[in-house]
């Protein structure tokens, strides 16, 4: 029988074109002799779509056209089964589709942060990736190096600044000035994709980089920027017990930072839905087996001190003036799931998948072992307070 999967993606999120691009690659790269596949189209406004042409790329040319032939669901429990159910529903007519398990596709804010995970895990629906903390934990890039600093991996150190700090641009730029110097690195706490991320040489530069990422989040962070720095990329696959690297990249890009533009809109215009496999880069990285070995080592020691599981890609710093590495930031759904660092090893995306479902059913399987509940009386013991009951204590 055939694993019945809804994989979800776009959502309200900047990422949004970017999660319909690797959605419909991995539905593309699937294998249909094992799975039933259910393409679930989240609209910029958080409805979800079904229908015959939501997991067809071209369609996304006119959206309201395919949302006119498409059906709005939700996801409904019966009993121990899952279905997508027309929404709302009709009293004739409605249809619904029993699904087994959910593929979170997604990127971004509202999505990728554990929004989406937070989603499945009410309505109890197995899904493939990293649990809601995870998911959370990783798209805040302060909490990210608060861990990982507790666990001696290296980050570069920080400033944050909240809404409350914006009221007073002069004393947060005093404040960037004097703890870090010039030049400083602006980010969006809880951005992927380069949005909102700008390098700053000088004051000038940095009230125009603080104000623009202040668009995107609530919070940002200011660091130090690497002047002579080099970037390096590794994935990651399994879960927090058992995890394997793969090879690593060296992406290039047109400016200081690789951008939105170098990743997902460098492919040409005959470039098709490539998404981040669009991106020029070298594969695998032209480092020294030592330093190969340091990176691989220092992403899954980084993947399971967050409680990552599935794939994930995390990106590294090097400084070429010292040699030091740095953590930079980890994306725990990462553009085109990083299918292109695994098919080196001899990974294809067809298995990268198959994997990913095996991962996720065994912590299904791990998950329905553990006690959520126990039998208790407090509720027959009018514990409200007041005159005529007790107090309840926590």
């Amino acid at each position: 029988m055939k694993t019945r999967v809804a994989v979800f993606f776009g959502g309200k999120s900047v990422e949004h074109e970017v999660s319909v691009i690797t959605g419909i690659q991995a539905i593309s790269a699937m294998d249909t002799e094992k799975y039933e596949i259910y393409p679930v189209y989240i609209t910029k406004d958080g409805a979800m779509y079904y229908g015959e042409d939501t997991g067809k790329i071209e369609a996304y040319k006119d959206i309201p056209a395919l949302l006119k032939n498409s059906s709005r669901v939700i996801l409904v429990k019966e009993q121990e089964q899952f279905f997508l159910a027309s929404y709302p529903q009709k009293l004739f007519g409605s249809r619904k589709v029993e699904v087994d398990l959910a593929f979170p596709a997604v990127h971004g804010t509202n999505e990728e942060d554990g929004t989406l995970m937070g989603y499945l895990k009410t309505v109890g629906i197995p899904f493939i990736g990293s649990n809601l903390t995870a998911a959370a934990v990783g798209m805040d890039k302060y909490i990210t190096k608060a861990i990982l600093k507790d666990n001696q991996i290296p980050v570069l150190d920080c400033l944050r600044f909240r809404l409350k700090d914006y009221k007073d641009m002069d004393a947060l730029v005093a404040r960037a000035e004097e703890g870090l110097g010039y030049p400083v690195i602006v980010k969006p706490v809880n951005s992927g994709s380069s949005v909102g991320i700008a390098v700053a040489k000088n004051r000038t530069e940095l009230v125009h980089a603080v104000d623009d990422a202040f668009s995107y989040a609530g919070t940002i962070l200011i660091e130090h920027a690497i002047t002579h720095l080099r970037e390096i990329n590794c994935a990651v696959l399994g879960d927090e017990n058992e995890a394997i690297p793969s090879v690593c990249e060296e992406p290039f890009h047109s400016d200081e930072i690789l951008s939105y533009k170098d990743k997902y809109e460098s492919g040409g215009k005959n470039g098709g839905a490539k998404g981040m496999a669009s991106v020029s880069r070298k594969i695998p990285a032209d480092l020294s087996p030592e330093m190969t070995k340091k990176v691989q080592d220092m992403a899954v020691e980084s993947f399971q001190a967050l409680g990552c599981s599935g794939v994930a890609r995390i990106d590294f710093m090097i400084d070429e003036d010292n040699g030091a590495l740095y953590f930079n930031e980890i994306n725990t759904i990462p553009g085109s799931l990083a299918f292109y660092l695994w098919e080196p090893m001899g990974i294809t995306y067809t298995e990268l998948i198959d994997r990913m479902v095996q991962i996720a059913e065994k912590q299904t399987r791990q998950e329905k072992s553990l006690t959520f509940t126990f039998k208790t009386n407090i509720l027959s013991n009018n514990a409200l307070g007041g005159s005529k009951g007790g107090k309840l204590v926590k």
